[in-house]
């Protein structure tokens, strides 16, 4: 126990954080219930857990050897999340009213988020090279992978049960563009935050 516990607890705290995933769920699960939320946050988490066992066979090495392509990688990964945030905080009331029902996000969005995700990448590269030293054995990175899975769904499903706790506040229109834009924003400080921190 004593080995996997802070591996426990770092994917804990690196899947309960906010982030461009947890907001994805809190917004989908107050527009179109927890039923959302938890296919988001199952292909969300094993989306991760696959990139964390692709990382820890051998792409996380390539990436520390290439260190152009991951911060190529990251900077595209948060360009394509700021324009999600910025479609967001530019829809009107109007646009609100005349168009309740959005296109639902699903478990494919939330694996393939994954792959755009500037905090997900930073996840698997630290567990490549804290936790498993850079030279595990495919079972063992399997097993941190599946570990990952577990730890990470409930996690993120939180973040489901408070956006469908919080659904009965967002049916005026006012109030559903305050929490657009303030989804927005968050959007926005939770990826470019990370990265301005770590220059």
């Amino acid at each position: 126990m004593n080995q996997w516990l802070p591996f426990i607890l770092f994917a804990s705290a690196a899947s309960i954080t906010p982030g461009p995933t947890n907001l994805l769920i809190l917004g989908s699960a107050s527009r179109f219930g927890l039923p959302i939320a938890l296919t988001i946050a199952l292909g969300a988490s094993l989306g991760a857990s696959l990139m964390l066992l692709v990382v820890g066979l051998g792409l996380g090495e390539l990436l520390a050897r290439t260190p152009l392509l991951q911060t190529a990688m990251t900077w595209a990964g948060a360009a394509w999340i700021s324009w999600m945030a910025c479609k967001l905080m530019r829809r009107d009331a109007a646009g609100i009213e005349a168009r309740p029902i959005e296109r639902r996000q699903g478990f494919v969005q939330g694996a393939v988020l994954q792959l755009i995700n500037p905090k997900t990448w930073l996840m698997t590269l630290s567990v490549t090279a804290i936790f498993l030293d850079g030279q595990a054995s495919p079972s063992r990175v399997a097993i941190y992978a599946a570990l990952f899975l577990l730890v990470s769904t409930p996690c993120l499903l939180s973040w489901g049960l408070l956006g469908a706790g919080s659904a009965r506040l967002l049916r005026q229109p006012s109030r559903l563009l305050l929490f657009n834009r303030a989804m927005a924003l968050l959007l926005l400080a939770s990826v470019w935050l990370p990265l301005l921190m770590d220059r």
